[in-house]
């Protein structure tokens, strides 16, 4: 259960980050954008697939918390810190009444 929760948080994720790069820059950006998380979800799986078993056993705490959620649990941490660092432009809202350029609109 944990693991289709996780999986279906990447998916809107992706959606959301390609929705929001092919409205502001262009359809190769966006499909770039997908293909960057696509590979980082799987390098990275494949990395907290190697550190879970160093840190809990294969049962793990129980049926719905074994060591693949886990892993994806883990995975999903870091790269919720390394989205928002890199993706912060999509998600803060420019302040309001000053422009990107930093000049009062009128």
């Amino acid at each position: 259960m944990i693991t289709a929760i996780i999986f279906s948080a990447h998916l809107l994720f992706a959606l959301i980050i390609f929705t929001k790069k092919w409205q502001s820059e262009s359809v190769t950006a966006a499909w770039l954008n997908v293909g960057l998380i696509g590979i980082l979800f799987s390098v990275g799986w494949t990395i907290t697939g190697m550190i879970a078993p160093l840190i809990m056993d294969p049962k793990g705490f129980g049926i719905f918390f074994d060591r693949d959620a886990f892993s994806l649990t883990l995975l999903t941490i870091c790269e919720f810190f390394f989205f928002m660092i890199y993706y912060k432009d999509v998600f803060v809202q420019p302040e309001a009444g000053i422009s990107e350029a930093g000049k009062e609109k009128q």
